[in-house]
């Protein structure tokens, strides 16, 4: 048992609640402060894209015995639906048994801070933390940023408050800060498909379902209640755009050409359109992410990546996994504690970063393309037949906890491998023979 330490976890998102769960169980004094009310109290706005919980996620939340709560409200995906403008493919995941989870966002952040106040931790809703003092880990809170600041001090303080962190925002103003943040000239707009007056689900309800049309697409995720959370995917501007969709007619035409399998199953298609904000997608680096032994960054804080390969919420359960790993190497030296976890997490970091955004490329515009179509299937069956060999980079990302930048190196090789082997005379006809095995067997040499 350690010596409890007093800390402050700023943001009460997944993470944080999370985070607040371990350190609680490690017999710390856990304070965590959010600017927003109570999500617990409030109607959520349209503007979330289910998760996708994966291998990562469930060994943060098993290592702390919550997973299992957290299954209770999680829906398994074992395979891609992808629907092309006149057919509808469907596409396995991982081997057999394996899935990824579709979980609203909404339901599980209520259910992560209930299980931390379960743990002892301490919520304080609408406390807006404005700056924090790096030497003392002294959070500034108040009602306004120039009005009166209240001061609290802590032992340490973890920023767990997103891409647009407080916290980071002052480890920026010291200098040998690195900082870089990109947006996407894509957003996303949540549109729903409720469910069956039955309460069943109007789609396949174990598929995770794409429309890929290139620069612009949509997807759906189900819910426990039978309902899908749609996201559209489109760039801002150009012709096939949020800009050009400006009235009702012009979105419903739209869909109708574009997606007409979608159009009866999203009723009030229009409506959500034009109610739901249009929202942003940014990747957003740093280092260092801590300070001393007094403050941490965690989650999208220290690293927020585009959602196209559904490992954000993943990667900042990995980053706490890490982080417990090194509390129990390096016990209660926390400055050994803190520079090991981001010597360990920024590399992966900026490998789930960037296959996140060669995801979108795929989901996209090469899931509906014959030849990418042939590559995953050689893929699996050569996977299959010598799993000791070849596992694809999807399931190294998603069905393990290996590192992600083995991943990004590995699945790059991979990709050598398999543009060679795609040039092969008649590949469409032979793909699944002996010739193409031993051309594979021979390059992974």
């Amino acid at each position: 048992m350690q010596n409890p330490q007093k800390i402050a976890v700023v943001g009460s998102g997944l993470v944080g609640s999370l985070l607040a769960v371990y350190l609680r169980k490690a017999g710390h004094i856990v304070h965590v402060y959010d600017r927003s009310p109570d999500i617990r109290q409030i109607q959520f706005s349209g503007r979330s894209i289910n998760l996708a919980m994966s291998n990562r996620g469930w060994k943060a939340l098993d290592a702390v015995g919550v997973g299992d709560a957290v299954r209770a409200i999680a829906i398994p995906m074992d395979k891609r639906a992808i629907h092309l403008v006149d057919k509808l493919n469907f596409q396995n995941y991982g081997q057999e048994g394996e899935s990824i989870y579709s979980i609203s966002r909404g339901i599980l952040n209520r259910k992560m801070i209930d299980l931390a106040e379960d743990a002892g931790a301490e919520f304080f809703f609408e406390h807006k933390i404005w700056d924090v003092t790096l030497d003392e880990a002294t959070l500034h809170i108040g009602e306004t940023e120039r009005g009166a600041w209240e001061e609290k001090k802590y032992d340490m303080v973890f920023g767990a408050d997103g891409a647009f962190s407080r916290i980071r925002h002052r480890m920026q103003r010291q200098s040998m800060f690195d900082y870089s943040q990109e947006f996407l000239n894509i957003g996303y707009k949540e549109l729903n498909i409720p469910a069956n007056p039955d309460g069943t689900h109007k789609l396949d309800k174990n598929s995770f379902h794409i429309w890929p049309r290139g620069e612009y697409m949509l997807i759906a995720l189900p819910n426990l209640d039978g309902s899908f959370t749609c996201t559209l995917f489109m760039p801002f501007e150009g012709e096939n755009s949020f800009s050009a969709l400006s009235d009702r007619k012009l979105v419903e035409d739209f869909f109708e050409k574009n997606f007409p399998d979608s159009i009866d199953v999203i009723p009030k298609l229009a409506e959500d359109f034009f109610k739901n904000p249009t929202s942003t997608l940014v990747t957003m680096k740093c280092f260092p992410w801590t300070y001393e032994d007094k403050i941490a960054l965690i989650g999208d804080a220290c690293h927020a990546i585009v959602p196209f390969y559904g490992q954000g919420m993943n990667a900042g359960f990995e980053d706490i996994s890490v982080l417990n790993e090194m509390i129990q190497l390096y016990g209660e030296d926390w400055k050994t504690i803190f520079s090991e976890y981001q010597k360990s997490r920024k590399p992966n970091a900026d490998a789930i970063a960037e296959l996140s955004y060669r995801n979108f490329m795929e989901m996209s515009t090469k899931t509906a393309d014959e030849k990418f179509l042939l590559q995953k299937k050689i893929e699996k069956s050569f996977s299959d037949k010598f799993p000791e060999k070849w596992i694809p980079l999807y399931s190294r990302v998603t069905f393990s906890d290996r590192p992600y930048a083995e991943a990004l190196a590995i699945g790059d090789f991979q990709n050598t491998i398999m543009e060679e082997v795609l040039k092969m005379d008649n590949i469409e006809k032979i793909w699944d023979s002996i010739e193409v095995e031993n051309k594979i067997l021979e390059l992974l040499k």
